[in-house]
């Protein structure tokens, strides 16, 4: 099947779709916790509510994908789903509304991918699981678990581990976004083992604060994990402004902190029963004048919404 820009396309030549689904998927504030476990990459996303929105169409002719430019990968997943199907008797048109910057650490790419396959495979009649999901979207890039419900643990450049770790009890987050980005993809391409290797005792430690937080719908230690993974990973990617929104997160109340291990973002970790997420955001716009942008988000469970 060949991908077309729909730019180059003349797509009200289309006609009526034969069928058509519609998906929001969540990004993420980065991660709980990212390492190195038994020798296998992982990480626990940290899904919001900041959502990609997909729609795929599909068509009788067959060959093509249709998709804007810029979403490559977003057509790439709809072939590699129609592959896996053994549905190449079709065309597809993918729409895509994400509202997420890239590069930052929201796993914007990977809701749009994982929207991409849910969306085919739901309007192809067979809907796959969210693991079958994540093996089509690890194939394409490193992938966020956003696919599964609640909060998962995914092996991020393989699929080879997965597993479910529960709902998100209810939390808040402050995020800022400093300036800057980081291509993941180029990020994932070195070899950072060594350094990954070297900070598996704070990983585990992390791990276990997250396992048991969420097991016991407890903010505080979830945070606790997520902190020492995100000063862990200064050792990774430094970030300059870590240490300033840790200090920030204590004067205000804050739990802890997440951060985009592989990207720019810094989250204030609140707890949600406290109610005060829009107090301590209108306190970091004056506290941090020279952030590009603060955020108020809501943790929430993962998983696929069709619309």
């Amino acid at each position: 099947m060949k991908i077309i820009n729909e730019s180059s396309f003349p797509v009200n030549t289309l006609g009526t779709p034969t069928s058509t689904c519609t998906v929001r998927v969540p990004g993420v504030c980065g991660e709980l916790v990212q390492g190195l476990s038994k020798n296998h990459p992982f990480l626990v996303a940290c899904p919001i509510d900041f959502f990609s929105r997909v729609t795929v169409e599909i068509y009788e002719q067959s060959g093509f994908i249709i998709s804007r430019e810029g979403f490559y990968k977003s057509a790439e997943a709809v072939k590699k789903t129609s592959d896996y199907l053994e549905r190449n008797d079709i065309s597809a048109r993918v729409i895509i509304q994400n509202p997420m910057p890239r590069g930052k650490g929201f796993g914007s790419s990977s809701a749009d991918i994982t929207g991409c396959i849910a969306s085919t495979s739901i309007a192809l009649g067979n809907p796959l699981t969210p693991l079958e999901i994540s093996k089509i979207a690890v194939d394409i890039e490193p992938t966020d678990p956003v696919m599964f419900p609640g909060i998962a643990l995914l092996d991020y450049k393989q699929g080879k581990v997965s597993e479910e770790l529960g709902s998100a009890p209810p939390m808040e987050i402050i995020a800022f976004d400093f300036g800057g980005s980081v291509d993941t993809v180029l990020f994932n391409q070195v070899d950072r083992s060594s350094i990954w290797e070297s900070i598996m005792p704070d990983t585990e430690k992390a791990l276990q604060l997250v396992r048991t937080g969420i097991a016991q719908g407890d903010p505080k230690l979830i945070a606790q994990g997520a902190t020492i993974s995100a000063l862990a990973s200064q050792k990774i990617s430094s970030k300059q402004y870590m240490e300033d929104v840790l200090q920030f997160s204590k004067s205000v109340g804050g739990l802890g902190i997440c951060v985009g291990h592989s990207g720019t973002i810094i989250g204030v970790l609140l707890d949600g029963k406290a109610k005060i997420g829009k107090h301590v955001f209108r306190q970091a716009r004056s506290y941090f004048p020279q952030t590009e942008e603060i955020y108020h988000f809501r943790v929430i469970d993962g998983g696929i919404r069709i619309v």
